[in-house]
């Protein structure tokens, strides 16, 4: 019978996962893994592993020649080490497409959040007992603003729909994508910096890549106009989180609307949590029950197709080692 781990989780239950494995005939081990050394000594024996934050480095991966696929519980696959990976035949997976339309509509929600002041206004009555429609300050109409969206893969497109009826104008930055990738309603900016200078409300869908790290940082904040937002529901290391924080204080940011950051959960005592101008959610856009259904089935099945047929429904990375006869 094949083994599989599923290395980590922060799920209520896997039953899910459980029982599909059942159906498949394929043995599981659980663990909580951490650790390059966690991973290692948990997935003796097994030939995929089935992982949500846990790392597979190049000495993870060297370390076991018996694993023939990791399959990603997320669309992202930064903790991944892909080119090792590649380098070793080992196929790597993920649930792409789960989530499209709850990302795209909490970046939305996120985005009026800030520009109408919504959570402002209730911090305002329920913690100073104010109750005036100017007690957060002046506000000004979205259909007048123009909204910048940085990566214009699935998630970036179904926000500039979602959001094509709210704002002025749509712009977007893809340097990947050929002009007829772009919706008809969307302006194409020549570059990071010409989106700054476009946008009034900035929402980033990027992966976090050695590319992207970073890149939301002071020279985009320098392009910026004073009283512009910013929406990340990407991965939190895209955006440079000190200089956002100096951009806030400046009066570059009017707000900034953050459901993901470098570094998870939220520290206690920092600087974001406190900021008056900044909304933060639990790296939640993903998130309803069915799109979580979604994105579990298709992480879990990468491995039972893989063992079942030699190939992953969802390839990130194609890799040749195979499961066993």
């Amino acid at each position: 019978m094949p083994r599989i781990l599923f290395s980590d989780h922060d799920f209520p239950d896997i039953g899910l996962e459980l029982e599909l494995f059942r159906r498949h005939g394929i043995d599981v081990e659980v663990a909580q893994c951490r650790s390059e050394g966690d991973v290692i000594r948990a997935a003796q024996g097994c030939c995929g592993i089935l992982l949500q934050y846990a790392p597979i480095t190049e000495q993870v991966v060297n370390a076991l020649p018996g694993v023939g696929i990791v399959s990603r519980i997320g669309a992202g696959f930064d903790t991944i080490d892909t080119a090792a990976c590649q380098r070793q035949g080992v196929w790597v997976a993920n649930s792409p497409d789960y989530g499209v339309g709850e990302v795209a509509t909490h970046a939305l929600g996120l985005a009026l959040a800030v520009t109408r002041n919504i959570v402002a206004y209730h911090r305002d009555i329920t913690a100073a007992g104010k109750w005036h429609y100017l007690s957060s300050g002046r506000l000004r109409r979205p259909r007048e603003l123009t909204l910048g969206i940085v990566g214009l893969g699935r998630i970036g497109k179904r926000t500039a729909q979602v959001s094509r009826d709210v704002y002025k104008r749509v712009v977007a930055y893809d340097p990947y994508l050929i002009d007829g990738d772009f919706p008809v309603f969307v302006e194409r900016a020549s570059s990071l910096e010409a989106l700054a200078r476009e946008a009034d409300v900035v929402s980033l869908h990027t992966p976090l890549t050695a590319e992207t790290r970073g890149m939301i940082g002071e020279r985009f904040f320098a392009a910026l106009k004073p009283g512009s937002y910013l929406v990340n529901t990407a991965r939190g290391a895209v955006v440079d989180v000190d200089a956002c924080l100096r951009a806030l204080d400046a009066g570059i940011l009017a707000g900034a609307g953050l459901d993901v950051l470098p570094s998870e959960p939220v520290a206690a005592g920092s600087a974001l949590a406190s900021h008056p101008r900044v909304v933060l959610t639990p790296h939640a856009a993903f998130y309803s029950q069915e799109a979580e259904r979604e994105l579990r089935q298709k992480a879990a099945r990468n491995l039972a197709t893989w063992i079942a047929t030699g190939r992953p429904d969802y390839v990130v990375v194609q890799g040749t080692r195979k499961p066993a006869a």
